[in-house]
């Protein structure tokens, strides 16, 4: 009766641990202890065109041997899973900041730059009516001189 009770509660356990590889996520193909991010990616591809009814069936997914399918039969995690997990969350939020960041910049950029546009008009409008108005001026001067010549000969 107690061996029965014992094979039992190991049959619970090894189900409580049990991954489904047929439809479980990148993250939580990636939680087993030896397998990475290639390895995940290989699985799911793997899965799309064969189904996966146990664990004994990774064997058939290059790179992938008894060590990882022991791992995932008995459901041996990594222990930096919760680690990567913060990892990634924290590498988001930064990404965010930094796009955040960028786009603050990228207005202040244009902005400053637009000032300067608008200001560089403004000296160019200036430099013109200056030229304009010494234009006038000298006009007006070689008039002046050409009357005064007129009566002078006069």
């Amino acid at each position: 009766m107690l061996k029965k009770v014992m094979i039992l509660l190991m049959f619970t356990a090894v189900s409580l641990f049990a991954i489904n590889f047929q439809t479980a996520s990148k993250e939580e193909l990636m939680s087993i202890k030896g397998i990475g991010e290639k390895r995940a990616a290989d699985i799911m591809k793997y899965r799309k065109k064969h189904k996966i009814r146990s664990a004994e069936d990774l064997k058939n997914i290059e790179g992938i041997g008894d060590e990882i399918v022991n791992n995932a039969k008995k459901g041996i995690k990594n222990a930096d899973t919760k680690v990567s997990k913060a990892k990634k969350s924290t590498k988001s939020r930064l990404s965010k900041k930094a796009k955040e960041s960028k786009a603050k910049t990228t207005k202040r950029v244009k902005k400053v730059a637009g000032d300067k546009t608008k200001r560089a008009e403004k000296r160019a409008s200036k430099v013109k009516s200056k030229a304009k108005d010494k234009t006038k001026k000298s006009l007006k001067k070689a008039k002046s001189k050409a009357k005064k010549k007129a009566k002078t000969k006069k």
